[in-house]
């Protein structure tokens, strides 16, 4: 199973988000929690990650702060209690005028409706990384680019104004997650690869459709179903039922928004045999009908 660009299509339901922030008085700021996945890189000065719970790790430029279940965290000039940290308030807000002590950006998908994306365990809530930018020097070039995207006139309207963010944002993830990926040690942490799991999940991201059992997808991992479940549930985090569900929802509502199909449609692509089973269950997983998600706007609330 390709983790990376699996991630990166589960994100897309949401909608692009990026700033540049810059701060004089290193006041530091406090995210709170979000419905979605994002980054933030470090461009000019040093400062704390700090979480509610975990060791406050100490960051400075071209570090990389990866979010991947929108948790509670905040960046600040020397470690502190994540709830004295101001709130940051989101929007298309400009970035402080003049030199800056600290500069860093920030780039996310935010999910108007229902949870934040599930991935398999091997990828944590939040993890910094300093990457290797003398091995993976179009990183480098990916975040100039975002950072020049961010930058320009938040009211442009030229050709492709709308796809120039989210496509940004989905190259520096992906480079993100493969320096991350690649710099995994034998920690014992459950991986995506490991071949039995990464084999029922690609039968089921193939074939969302099919009207899977757990003995099916223990078959296809070549495993008995008492270990499958469990070392499933292990790495991926949810039992393989549960995350069949979200899966075909996430493949319905990535539909809903990119195309125009009849919602009975979709609901026979992602296995359901009526429009009103379907129904139900997106509206258990994303607190609206699949009607009024698509009629949902996706706003790039970015520069």
């Amino acid at each position: 199973m390709d983790l990376i660009s699996e991630v990166i299509r589960t994100l897309r339901v949401g909608s692009a988000a990026a700033r540049l922030i810059r701060q004089t008085d290193r006041r530091g700021v406090r995210f709170p929690p979000f419905s979605g996945s994002g980054f933030h890189i470090i461009r000019r000065g040093t400062c704390w990650l700090v979480t509610e719970h975990g060791e406050p790790v100490r960051l400075g430029p071209g570090d990389v702060v990866l979010v991947s279940a929108g948790i509670a965290h905040g960046l600040c000039a020397a470690p502190r209690v994540l709830a004295d940290l101001p709130e940051m308030v989101l929007g298309p807000f400009p970035p402080e005028p003049g030199p800056a002590d600290f500069e860093f950006l920030c780039g996310a998908y935010h999910l108007d409706h229902g949870p934040s994306p599930r991935h398999p365990r091997a990828l944590p809530d939040l993890v910094a990384l300093s990457p290797a930018y003398e091995r993976a020097p179009r990183l480098r070039t990916l975040i100039d680019l975002l950072a020049a995207d961010v930058a320009a006139d938040a009211a442009a309207t030229g050709p492709g104004t709308g796809a120039t963010l989210p496509a940004l944002l989905d190259l520096v993830l992906a480079e993100v997650l493969r320096q991350w990926y690649d710099e995994q040690d034998a920690s014992g942490r459950p991986r995506a690869d490991d071949p039995g799991i990464a084999a029922a999940l690609r039968a089921i991201h193939e074939n969302p459709e099919r009207a899977w059992t757990v003995a099916q997808l223990s078959s296809a991992a070549t495993m008995p179903r008492t270990a499958f479940t469990r070392r499933f549930t292990t790495v991926v985090g949810v039992p393989p039922m549960r995350y069949l569900t979200t899966w075909r929802l996430g493949r319905a509502a990535r539909m809903l928004r990119e195309s125009d199909a009849p919602l009975a449609a979709i609901a026979h692509q992602v296995g359901y045999t009526s429009e009103f089973a379907f129904s139900a269950a997106f509206r258990r997983e994303y607190g609206t009908a699949p009607g009024g998600f698509r009629r949902t706007p996706v706003l790039l609330a970015a520069r």
